[in-house]
């Protein structure tokens, strides 16, 4: 391309706002035909329930919340569609809760294999990591950005345009990543990305766990933190309730179905098949991370996620969710790998960011 700097960042500024008026548009369409909802609604009242849930953003950090707004504005999209665009499979929990609909049979929300693995098992230097798995449609918008705030820890984030952040690492040496669950508790509340920032804000993930577990969240996301002093956990977050494991000395890994008692009255219904398809990739993941003789190391946790016959995953015509991304974090030495698409067809890039001194 031709042209000044400025005009070149320019021209790549405006095609970044198209692509992300075109994905909201995609994903408030999703929303509307019910597919995903629980039954049809029209444009509007998709973005009246979204706009319901922009005060309970404001309240939970108004930072961020301004973030959201500003990348609305210069993207050409309203606060409303930032909600749906950033928080879909979130908010469609809560479309499917305040209008009493269904969970339709179509809906797979069956989103991401993921593990924490503690130090002992991976030379002193615990790793988490996932598959990011979604509708097809999500694939060409991954996107992973390196954030430099004027206060408060760097971050590499994995995400998609137009949302706050998905996966991530801070500098402080604090990793979260997510499984998506299915909520029959929806409500006006945090969509998951701006929960995910918020956390990744903090110096411990002690710190992070206190901000999931004080968020007033709109739907329902498993949530695994692990901290370069190698502490973490898994949370099995729903409005309505939040069961946590603490990380010890195996492995833990998650799926895309709730494990506590505390959790089950608040799962949505979900089709026999992908309930199926959730627990096999679970044991799956566990028996590739069980055998205690063998330290795991970042290369093993790429073949987890390369595994072809059901973790690592090709669309079809009846669900459409494919791997459109991965990632592996090890938050002690700020090693960060990050995979566009399918796991076991892409290459995985290596990036850095080095904690901070104490």
């Amino acid at each position: 391309m031709a042209g000044s700097p400025e005009a070149m960042g320019d021209a790549h500024g405006r095609a970044h706002a198209e692509e992300i008026r075109r994905y909201a548009h995609e994903r408030v369409e999703l929303v509307a035909e019910g597919l995903w909802s629980g039954g049809p609604l029209e444009r509007g009242a998709v973005l009246e329930l979204a706009e319901a849930c922009l005060p309970a953003h404001e309240a939970f950090s108004p930072r961020l919340h301004a973030e959201m707004l500003a990348m609305a504005g210069a993207a050409g999209i309203t606060p409303a569609e930032a909600v749906v665009v950033g928080g879909f499979t979130d908010f469609v929990d809560t479309v499917r809760a305040v209008t009493a609909g269904p969970h339709p049979v179509s809906v797979t929300e069956d989103d991401c294999t993921a593990f924490l693995v503690p130090d002992a098992r991976a030379d002193g230097a615990g790793m988490i990591g996932q598959t990011w798995d979604m509708h097809d449609t999500a694939t060409d918008h991954v996107v992973l950005a390196r954030l430099r705030p004027d206060t408060g820890p760097d971050v590499l984030v994995f995400t998609t345009v137009g949302c706050l952040g998905q996966i991530g690492m801070n500098s402080a040496g604090v990793c979260v990543g997510i499984n998506n669950l299915t909520g029959n508790d929806g409500r006006f509340g945090v969509m998951w990305p701006t929960v995910i920032r918020e956390m990744l804000a903090q110096a411990t993930a002690a710190d992070a766990l206190d901000v999931l577990l004080g968020a007033d969240l709109a739907g329902a996301h498993n949530y695994l933190i692990l901290d370069a002093d190698g502490r973490g956990f898994n949370v099995e977050a729903m409005p309505s309730a939040r069961p946590i494991d603490v990380l010890a000395d195996k492995p833990l890994a998650h799926t895309n179905h709730v494990t506590h008692a505390a959790a089950e009255p608040f799962e949505g219904e979900r089709d026999a098949e992908v309930m199926a398809n959730s627990r096999l990739r679970l044991e799956l993941a566990d028996a590739m991370l069980s055998d205690a003789g063998l330290p795991i190391d970042a290369e093993r946790l790429m073949e987890v996620t390369r595994e072809p016959t059901a973790i690592c995953r090709w669309p079809d015509p009846k669900y459409r969710v494919e791997s459109s991304g991965a990632v592996i974090m090890r938050p002690r030495t700020g090693d960060f790998w990050a995979c566009w698409g399918q796991p076991a067809d892409n290459d995985y890039r290596h990036f850095s960011l080095a904690p901070a001194a104490a």
